[in-house]
């Protein structure tokens, strides 16, 4: 470990991993281990999780969509309301 706490990845961990230097990455602990992970894998592992506990068919991203138009439509109404 360098000044700062800097890490430095060995050449082929880089090319193995397909980083590049500006390449962003998350560090995660588990059980007093270090792990590197790509942010996409990151996303996956995420979503594994959360397919867990969500029934089957069901689509967050879409509800959650539906329920801030529903929001900013009250928020619209209400603004409209406050000028009258």
């Amino acid at each position: 470990m360098g000044k700062g706490g800097r890490i430095v990845l060995p050449a082929t961990y880089r090319r193995a991993m397909q980083l590049h230097p500006g390449d962003e990455v998350v560090l995660v602990m588990d059980d007093n281990e270090l792990r590197l992970v790509p942010p996409s894998q990151a996303v996956k592992k995420a979503q594994a999780v959360v397919r867990q506990f969500v029934s089957p068919g069901r689509r967050l991203a879409k509800e959650l969509i539906q329920e801030r138009r529903r929001e900013a439509r009250r928020e619209s109404r209400a603004k409209h309301k406050g000028k009258g």
